[in-house]
């Protein structure tokens, strides 16, 4: 299958031989890709991966965490060309058919889990997760003891069902004795489990207004919206402590999607422009990345990397714990 015209940028760019490292390529082995959650702004995912690939980028292991699980098990099946494939699909999705209404026969969710299912038998995937081409985690998280559930082995449905099993949204996953749901519960951006597993660096695909700097705003007034913020302030501060807590071991790179305006969680419509920007604002941070030892190398924020201003101060790594 191929992606949308569009979606792609201008010919694949590889690093001349002979030349010291930079970017990515020096980035020490093994390298684990991390692909953090958000649900339907997953498809920002795409875009950087169309950046990454065309750069030459093939990381060592992936970890993914709900969304980000099922975009990276693809990528584990499919490397250096799984962006066209995931391109294919996400801007055909519609919310119905990943959250489809229907009788369930337990009162642990709103939604069932068929439309996911569907979506992961669609996806070509081998049936056991040792089967992937890439080494792949899956995160969950265990309803009962609130740990950590890393999943790197056995049946790849269910260890993609549960780490998307958003609580309350869909149904929590029975596994090997556990009961699992979302990994973002503990790790929206898993990149202590990448260290655990033994990265010496990290590339982290994350989106979501969760992941950047929150704007100035006026206190919400209404229930929902007081909600809604206090629950993207405490996820981005989650997002931050483990970042923090990492780079200050090994070079941890975060990829800017340049997006300013996200959608709402459930609104399919966006993802062409998801795709288009993340591709866009990825390729020139990886361009203008130059990295050295230890610490956190990220855009200060995404709108002034989609602009391309500073390019080069904020695409060298801030230091660790800075």
């Amino acid at each position: 299958m191929t992606g949308h015209e569009g979606t792609r940028a201008p010919s694949p760019i590889r690093p001349d031989e002979g030349l010291e490292p930079v970017g990515l390529r020096a980035l020490p082995r093994p390298v684990a890709a991390v692909v953090g959650g958000g649900g339907v702004l997953g498809a920002a995912h795409v875009g950087v991966g169309y950046a990454l690939e065309q750069r030459g980028f093939i990381p060592d292991l992936i970890v993914g965490t709900s969304v980000g699980a099922l975009n990276g098990a693809i990528m584990a099946a499919h490397p250096g060309r799984a962006a066209a494939w995931l391109d294919h699909v996400w801007t055909r999705l519609r919310r119905r058919e990943v959250f489809p209404l229907g009788f369930l026969s337990s009162r642990s969710s709103i939604f069932a889990d068929s439309g996911l299912r569907r979506l992961i038998a669609q996806a070509g995937l081998p049936a056991r997760i040792e089967e992937l081409e890439i080494p792949f985690t899956a995160v969950a998280t265990d309803l009962a003891t609130g740990a950590q559930a890393l999943l790197d082995h056995g049946d790849l449905e269910s260890a993609l069902l549960a780490s998307a099993a958003i609580p309350g949204v869909l149904p929590p996953v029975d596994r090997e004795g556990r009961r699992l749901v979302d990994g973002g519960v503990i790790a929206y951006v898993p990149v202590r489990a990448a260290h655990q597993a033994g990265a010496a660096s990290v590339v982290v695909l994350s989106v979501g207004p969760e992941s950047s700097r929150p704007r100035p705003a006026d206190p919400p007034r209404w229930a929902g919206a007081v909600a809604a913020r206090a629950g993207m302030l405490l996820t981005r501060q989650q997002i931050e402590r483990d970042l923090h807590e990492v780079s200050r071991q090994i070079p941890t790179v975060v990829v800017p999607t340049g997006i300013e305006i996200w959608p709402a969680p459930w609104d399919f419509r966006h993802s062409q422009r998801l795709i288009v920007t993340a591709a866009h604002a990825a390729g020139r941070f990886l361009d203008g990345l130059r990295v050295n030892g230890p610490g956190l190398y990220r855009a200060d924020d995404p709108a002034a990397t989609s602009a391309g201003r500073s390019k080069a101060r904020r695409a060298t790594g801030a230091g660790a714990g800075q």
